[in-house]
């Protein structure tokens, strides 16, 4: 309750949004807002470990259907990005402070790395798989990651963005950086 308050008053507010205004929003008392959480930052960090787990679960998903269908490259990339996307609907605001102010110490860098490692890994499958990426598909794959990740914290979630056009935006980038041979 406190972490879907504290994601919706930052997603409206950003770094403005004080712990008084978070406690109101879940209609808890500041005294038990303070028993959990002991400042907005501690908050904002739990906001982005559910970010992180959501994401995982969602990638997980996509990730395992992929390796058993096998579908073409452009099938493949728009299912990744379409989660990726969808796991930052209506939130863009959230999202580009997340990806600004967290993770905060070791652990969730750690965590935070992890997923990207996979994310990674899945990509340079696919990338081989499909017979895409060029000579360095490792690099490719690294690359392609940062380019969405960039573009959808610090473009795309600047005025918010339908799930199917900012998929659309993204395969672009894909396109360019990972073209078919020929």
């Amino acid at each position: 309750m406190l972490v879907d308050a504290a994601a919706q008053v930052f997603s409206r507010e950003g770094l403005t949004a004080t712990t008084n205004r978070i406690a109101d929003r879940a209609g808890l008392s500041i005294g038990t807002l303070y028993q959990y959480f002991p400042d907005k930052l501690a908050l904002l960090r739990a906001v982005a470990e559910r970010h992180v787990r959501d994401a995982d679960r969602e990638l997980t998903a996509v990730f395992a259907a992929l390796r058993t269908e096998a579908p073409p490259f452009d099938a493949t990339m728009r299912a990744v990005l379409g989660a990726v996307v969808a796991v930052h609907a209506g939130g863009g605001r959230l999202h580009a402070l997340l990806h600004r102010m967290v993770p905060a110490d070791a652990r969730d860098l750690e965590t935070v790395q992890a997923l990207e490692d996979r994310i990674y890994d899945e990509v340079a499958f696919h990338l081989k798989r499909c017979d895409r990426g060029g000579d360095d598909v490792e690099m490719t794959a690294r690359t392609l990651v940062h380019a969405v990740d960039a573009q959808l914290h610090r473009v795309l979630s600047r005025d918010g963005f339908d799930v199917g056009d900012a998929t659309d935006t993204l395969m672009v980038t894909v396109d360019r950086l990972a073209p078919p041979h020929g």
